[in-house]
């Protein structure tokens, strides 16, 4: 059952960095709107290319397009917290159960 728990808390940790590093990259994209970057800058390009999928569903479900502000990515980084906490956590739980 230990191997089992291992892979339980293998995957914990790795969702856990791959959900702090996508938070960042929001975290960056959300600062770049600011400033207008360059937009054939490859840089820019990745983080919009990256994080396009994520926002524009959750812009689309707000329809916040007649207010000007995009609050689209304090939902995602709320989402990505509440993941954090939930998932990561169940999942912690769970590998310590089965040792």
């Amino acid at each position: 059952m230990f191997v089992a728990a291992n892979f339980i808390s293998a995957l914990a940790y790795v969702l856990n960095y791959i959900l702090e590093a996508y938070l960042w990259i929001i975290i960056i994209r959300s600062l770049l709107s600011w400033v207008n970057p360059d937009p054939y800058n490859p840089i820019v390009q990745f983080f919009f290319k990256v994080t396009e999928p994520v926002l524009y569903p959750v812009r689309k479900a707000m329809r916040t397009y007649s207010t000007g502000i995009d609050f689209s990515p304090m939902v995602v980084i709320l989402l990505i917290i509440f993941l954090k906490r939930f998932l990561i956590g169940s999942l912690y739980g769970l590998a310590m159960r089965l040792q």
